[in-house]
């Protein structure tokens, strides 16, 4: 099967740094279906991941874990899918990535894909709405009010793909008032179309822009980028006793400033439930059967924004330098091979 993968981890403007490349076909066993991928999207923690993590011996790395396809196959445990069905995932970040034309998942973190939308559209949304709706729900418990702060949220890099399905789970599931970050006009009209309430300027400092609104100190901040230089103006700007989560990686993380306000702090990876395969490990298939309930609703939208043509490592390359260059606006897709 025809796949894309790279031996050596580095920088993504080397010759080597993605490469299409020819793999066996897995077979589906014990609870795995065998998926024939149909597009797949690109998100930072693929970048992160090759900048980091070379090939084990002499095989190849292969990147990918948001994927739309048709089930190809079934493991002898499944008991939830049958061939032709049509899913969406997120992957494990401990197996083979899903830039590959057959790609083997679990069926506890999948589900049947919105019948409203193409395998592109689809394919879009899932990594992303499983980080937004674990950071809202299963850490932040946002439907739990913070007594005395405003009802309100702070969510920083709003434009981002994590942040467009943070907007919008928001508005169809809560009754939150929603501040977004932005910086440029194009991503400012974003936002806004996605749902947000007020939106600031992460270029500037946030906690004058917030105080501005007149809404009070907001009960949850979620911050999905560049969390090391907003972490002094979220302590100022957060309610006491609120709730504040991220997602990316700071070279360093002092939250002793948020002792004085009693600030719970939460760090989430969506991954955590398919690495460990916890207990709750089918939660993850429960809500992506829920967002895709929301899709066909028409109360969420797919994030897409682009699409860069065939699965193959040229256009992988571009996807990568592109989210690297921290100018992503919604999703980007890749589809067919």
């Amino acid at each position: 099967m025809k796949a894309v993968g790279y031996k050596k981890p580095g920088a993504i403007d080397r010759d080597d740094a993605l490469v299409d490349i020819t793999l066996p076909e897995p077979k589906a066993e014990g609870r795995d279906l065998l998926v024939e991928v149909k597009a797949v999207s690109v998100n930072p923690v693929d970048t992160k991941v090759r900048r980091r993590a070379g090939a084990d011996g002499d095989g190849y790395k292969v990147l990918g874990w948001d994927a739309a396809g048709m089930v190809r196959a079934v493991g002898p445990d499944v008991a939830g899918f049958n061939p032709g069905d049509e899913v969406w995932y997120a992957g494990s970040i401990a197996r083979a990535g899903t830039n590959s034309e057959l790609h083997l998942v679990d069926e506890r973190i999948v589900s049947k894909k919105p019948v409203s939308l193409g395998f592109e559209e689809a394919a879009a949304m899932p990594l992303t709405g499983i980080t937004a709706w674990e950071m809202l729900f299963d850490r932040l418990d946002v439907r739990k009010p913070v007594p005395g702060a405003a009802n309100a949220i702070l969510v920083i890099g709003g434009a981002g793909g994590v942040g467009s399905m943070t907007i919008q789970i928001l508005r169809a599931l809560t009754d939150l008032t929603v501040i977004a970050t932005a910086s440029r006009p194009e991503t400012i009209e974003w936002v806004k179309q996605l749902g947000a309430h007020h939106v600031v300027n992460h270029r500037e400092p946030l906690a004058p822009q917030v105080a501005e609104l007149g809404i009070g100190a907001p009960a949850f901040v979620f911050s999905t980028t560049e969390t090391g230089s907003h972490l002094s103006d979220v302590a100022e700007l957060i309610a006491p006793q609120g709730r504040f989560g991220l997602i990316d990686d700071p070279e360093a993380l002092d939250i002793s400033p948020f002792k004085r306000k009693s600030v719970s702090v939460h760090w989430e990876l969506m991954f955590t439930r398919a690495v460990f395969e916890t207990a709750d490990m089918g939660e993850q298939g429960k809500l992506l059967a829920e967002i895709a309930r929301l899709v066909d609703e028409e109360k969420v939208s797919t994030t897409l924004t682009d699409t860069l043509g065939p699965i193959n490592a040229a256009n992988l390359k571009k996807a990568h330098a592109f989210i690297e260059s921290g100018a992503a606006k919604g999703k980007l897709v890749l589809s067919g091979f």
